[in-house]
């Protein structure tokens, strides 16, 4: 399995925007700085975290992006959905007859699988992530933002 780097970068971006004080933000060239990807990449992440509702965009020369939802209640699970979509990760190949009508089995054993994973990452909120996150990272992020 493989999630697309899309998604990595929405989790490292959620996670920065955190740790960014309440009521401040921190812009996009910041972020994209840490995560050494493109400002103009990273811009599409931001805009599909706030089409989700995790996400809000302040403009002008002082905007920047903050967290407008509770972190206790942001799960990996939503925002690999809000990037990823909620498609099966895994689709049988074979036509149904030759299953004789019958779902495929490997399709069975993959959504189970998959199902699993999904629950693991719906107990993951953000909360959970930012107690274990570096000082140094902290430091950096508060420093950013305005």
């Amino acid at each position: 399995m493989k999630y697309s780097k899309a998604t990595n970068y929405a989790l490292h971006t959620m996670v920065f925007l955190a740790l960014t004080p309440s009521g401040k933000t921190i812009g996009v060239r910041p972020l994209a700085e840490i995560q050494k990807v493109s400002p103009t990449y990273l811009s599409k992440v931001l805009t599909k975290l706030v089409k989700a509702g995790f996400v809000e965009s302040a403009p002008g020369v002082n905007g920047g992006y903050k967290i407008v939802k509770n972190i206790r209640d942001i799960t990996f699970l939503e925002i690999i959905h809000a990037i990823e979509g909620s498609a099966s990760l895994f689709n049988c190949s074979l036509e149904n007859d030759l299953h004789n009508n019958h779902k495929c089995l490997i399709q069975e054993v993959m959504e189970k699988a998959e199902r699993k994973m999904e629950e693991h990452l719906k107990e993951q909120t953000l909360l959970e992530i930012i107690k274990n996150v570096d000082d140094k990272i902290i430091s950096h992020i508060r420093s950013e933002s305005r």
